[in-house]
């Protein structure tokens, strides 16, 4: 389906090549200020054509809020934002050969199986375009979580190919073990990312490999696959949904619903798997003084881990410490390069080369990506954990009721 959510619910809408895309927020809470330009700089950075080693085709992504909103100021009711396709080109797609062969392992057999019907213009909703609205309600969500709980996402690209930030290692065979990948974890923001443009991987060596190595596979009209890692820093304790709905559970639905993921690992991930329990286990100890309260004033737990290889969540719910994933992306399908297929009615073979302007690699612009997506499942379940709190004040203290209790049994 098209929408995302239970208490802060995204809807959204529109193909690679139709007019407009965009997404209807519900649920964003009244009375936060909000103007296009607390939304644009994700739009920004998500945009095509930011660099030579991404596809050139030229939106500017301007977003426009249509609704929900008086005077800059949020009004409880349904956002709609919007984003106009300005650059669309349908006739990139709009010939003969296109129109007979299924792009091999692009979402064009799969759309007309389900539906028996499918955009005759790029990707439709399987493209990337799709990402818009998701962008700018994750900022929106951004932006309430920044204001009353200091909420902090960052994510980065982590390898490209076979070039990895932190290759695994014998003694650190999950980064979770590798004390520079802890550290960077600590400090680590997008004002920093954005500097090791085109690629955003924040090291000056391993982003030049990566850029080289992407260029060369453009050169060859060809793709490469890589990994995203994202922090989420200072996140309340006690969020996820336990039993179907656990924290690291959400997180894994919202990132493997973004176009071309293929993997999704949390804290030590599957390097963890070759780590002895006496060395992943997380011990627990007093919370410093300076990690009690956030910057809003809000209690923090009393204790926190001295290691976080479970990346921030014990039992589908948060403990307070950094939430760290990393999400895997596969070589975008479409590439210039003819490859053989077959018709779509099955009865002949051929071979496609397909047209039209497509990124060689998608880790540097699934960037903000990840890190919307990620906002949005921190909001949705900081919105529901709200709930259950304020409908629990309502009722006599847990302590009391205790004592009630004993008292009605001393009765007995």
């Amino acid at each position: 389906m098209s929408t995302f959510g239970h208490a802060f619910r995204v809807t959204t809408y529109g193909e690679s090549h139709c007019r407009s895309v965009g997404c209807i927020i519900d649920g964003c809470p009244p009375g936060m200020e909000l103007t296009e330009s607390d939304i644009q700089p994700q739009m920004t950075r998500r945009r095509p054509g930011q660099s030579s080693i991404t596809t050139p085709r030229n939106e500017k992504d301007r977003v426009m809020i249509q609704s929900g909103t008086e005077f800059g100021i949020t009004l409880g009711t349904p956002i709609g934002l919007i984003v106009l396709n300005e650059d669309q080109r349908p006739r990139d797609y709009g010939n003969k050969t296109m129109d007979m062969y299924p792009r091999p392992s692009h979402a064009d057999w799969t759309y007309l199986e389900k539906y028996g019907v499918k955009a005759s213009s790029g990707g439709g909703r399987s493209s990337a375009r799709e990402t818009i609205g998701r962008v700018a309600a994750g900022a929106v969500a951004e932006k309430y979580l920044k204001l009353a709980y200091g909420v902090e996402i960052t994510a980065f690209v982590s390898s490209v190919g076979n070039i990895h930030m932190f290759p695994p290692t014998t003694e650190a065979p999950t980064p979770s073990q590798n004390p520079d990948f802890l550290k960077l974890l600590e400090t680590i923001d997008r004002k920093t990312v954005d500097q090791f443009l085109p690629v955003r991987c924040p090291d000056e060596k391993k982003s030049e490999e990566m850029a080289d190595y992407i260029a060369e596979y453009k050169e060859r009209e060809d793709s490469i696959g890589g990994t995203v890692t994202c922090v989420i820093r200072n996140v309340p304790s006690g969020l996820g949904e336990p039993c179907f709905d656990k924290m690291e559970a959400e997180l894994a639905h919202a990132m493997m619903s973004i176009p071309a993921t293929k993997g999704f690992e949390v804290g030590s991930g599957f390097g963890g798997c070759e780590i002895p329990g006496s060395i992943h286990n997380d011990a627990f100890i007093r919370a410093p003084e300076s990690d009690k309260s956030s910057k809003s004033g809000i209690p923090r737990p009393k204790l926190t881990t001295k290691t976080n290889n479970s990346g921030g969540i014990q039992g589908g719910i948060t403990n307070g410490a950094p939430i760290y994933f990393r999400v895997a992306f596969k070589p975008p399908a479409t590439i210039g390069q003819a490859q053989n297929t077959a018709t779509y009615d099955g009865d002949g073979e051929g071979v496609l080369a397909a047209k039209g302007r497509h990124d060689p690699c998608v880790v540097p612009r699934a960037v903000p990506i990840v890190e919307s997506m990620a906002a949005l499942v921190i909001m949705d379940n900081l919105m529901q954990q709200i709930a259950r709190h304020g409908a629990r004040t309502h009722l006599a203290s847990l302590q009391n009721r205790a004592v009630s209790t004993e008292n009605s049994v001393d009765r007995q």
